[in-house]
């Protein structure tokens, strides 16, 4: 087995405001193996991304702030480093790419600059060898006529391109560990599974750590190889992807996986089935359970007592729920 890369142990970010305290992440923890593709999925608001940037340190402050917890790169608690050290790493031998390419990149330079900054940045070259090097990029993630396209501006480009430009800046550096956030939002198809089968070929050829998150559970399906499923702030399964599609325990991993177009679950029905109701907010949480005003099998426990600790039953992985 590969060595972990990535620790999380019980890490809490809070976001402190006049409405009250909000957990976005409540006690995470997980471990992510090198050259690995590890998966958190979730609906929107149940804490995935703060995760990720609890992890790149970008935390807004004020309002949110990281109160507890350990973050483990490569051995090293990037919670105790000081901004400048986070700031080295960064970009370096952690980067991420953004939900929203069009609004992540800086929409008055060209392309080709921005990627040559990150390259600068980080190594000692000229200006001249930093744009050679981003042309080069942009070949490498499918971008045709790359020496022509570095000196676009961002709104020139496709949705599928500036995609393709923020892996580009992403890699830049060979990075250890990527943080893909939401990597095929807003993207056809055709063009999705364009992306996905780019990250796939550069994590093997690179031999990079990818940090998966989407709430698109056919991504999941496609790249990685552990699944770590939040709701609320909280981890309520983690299992090998294969073992989670076969297998899911919890009943928000089994109502997420009703919901998949095509699975046979809903081949006689010929009708999707969906999660009643929404995430609750963070601010107004249901007592015991967060769950439990969703789930077809809560009983009189879920709605009274304390959520229970992840537990593993017999044959199975860690889930929380009283079920088991």
């Amino acid at each position: 087995m590969d060595p972990v890369l990535l620790e999380v142990n019980d890490l809490q970010t809070y976001f402190f405001t006049e409405r009250g305290t909000a957990r976005a992440v409540d006690g995470v923890s997980f471990r992510v193996p090198e050259a690995q593709v590890f998966g958190i999925v979730g609906e929107s608001g149940c804490g995935k991304s703060m995760t990720a940037l609890s992890i790149m340190r970008l935390i807004p402050s004020p309002p949110g702030r990281i109160v507890g917890g350990e973050i483990w790169f490569n051995g090293t608690n990037l919670l105790s480093l000081p901004e400048d050290q986070m700031q080295a790493l960064r970009g370096n031998k952690i980067s991420m790419i953004f939900q929203e390419p069009m609004t992540s990149l800086n929409p008055v330079f060209r392309v080709g600059d921005q990627i040559a900054e990150v390259l600068q940045r980080h190594s000692a070259i000229t200006g001249k060898e930093a744009l050679d090097q981003a042309a080069e990029l942009l070949e490498k993630v499918g971008i045709p006529l790359p020496t022509v396209r570095i000196k676009d501006y961002p709104h020139q480009m496709s949705g599928g391109m500036r995609q393709r430009v923020m892996i580009a800046m992403a890699i830049a550096c060979r990075p250890r560990l990527i943080l893909a956030d939401e990597p095929t939002t807003a993207l056809d198809v055709t063009i999705q599974a364009q992306i996905l089968e780019l990250l796939k070929h550069l994590q093997e050829s690179i031999r990079t750590t990818i940090l998966l998150i989407t709430h698109d559970l056919g991504v999941v399906a496609e790249l990685a190889e552990q699944v770590l499923v939040m709701y609320a702030g909280r981890v309520v399964e983690e299992a090998p992807v294969i073992d989670l599609f076969h297998h899911p325990l919890h009943p928000y991993t089994k109502g997420l996986m009703r919901s998949i177009p095509g699975r046979a679950s809903n081949a006689a029905s010929r009708r999707l089935e969906a999660i009643q109701g929404v995430v609750p907010s963070l601010f107004a949480l249901p007592s015991g359970c967060k769950f439990n005003t969703r789930c077809p099998y809560a009983f009189e426990r879920c709605f009274h007592d304390p959520e229970p600790d992840l537990r593993t039953p017999l044959g199975g992985h860690p889930v929380r729920c009283w079920l088991y």
